[in-house]
C-alpha cells in the first residue's frame, strides 16, 4: 500500500467514513493537489506513523489547532476522538495546556467548540 493509500485508510479510521466521503464529495480539480498532499503528509505520513498512539496525537492535534488560532478543524477532531480513544476529560487537559502556554482566550473558543459538539452527540 503507497502512501497516499494509507492515508486514505487512516483518515477514514480517524473521521469516518461520512466525512471523507463528504469532502471527496466536494473536491474540485482546482484541489486535488491540494487534497492529495493532505492525504499522503498528513493523513499518509503523521497520522500513520505508529511513533505515537492515536489518543495522543488527537490531543496534540487539538492543542495545536487551539493555540495557533485555527478553529475551523476542531469540531472536527473533537468528534475523531470517539474512534482515536481521547476522551472528553483528555481533549479538557489538552486545552488547559492551550491556556496556560498558548493563552486563555484561545483555550475558551476551543473549549466552547468542544462543548457543542459534546451537547450534539449527546442529543443536545
Amino acid at each position: 500500500m503507497d502512501r497516499r493509500e494509507k492515508g486514505h485508510a487512516v483518515r477514514r479510521e480517524v473521521l469516518g467514513d461520512a466525512h471523507v466521503d463528504r469532502a471527496r464529495a466536494a473536491a474540485t480539480p482546482e484541489d486535488a493537489a491540494f487534497a492529495d498532499l493532505i492525504e499522503t503528509g498528513a493523513w499518509g505520513t503523521v497520522w500513520a506513523s505508529d511513533a505515537i498512539p492515536r489518543r495522543e496525537r488527537s490531543m496534540l492535534t487539538l492543542a495545536l489547532l487551539a493555540a495557533t488560532g485555527n478553529f475551523e478543524e476542531i469540531p472536527m477532531h473533537v468528534r475523531a476522538c470517539a474512534r482515536t480513544g481521547a476522551t472528553r476529560s483528555d481533549v479538557v487537559e489538552a486545552f488547559q495546556h492551550v491556556a496556560i502556554y498558548a493563552g486563555v482566550p484561545r483555550a475558551n473558543h476551543a473549549l466552547k467548540l468542544a462543548k457543542r459538539v459534546w451537547a450534539e452527540e449527546d442529543g443536545g
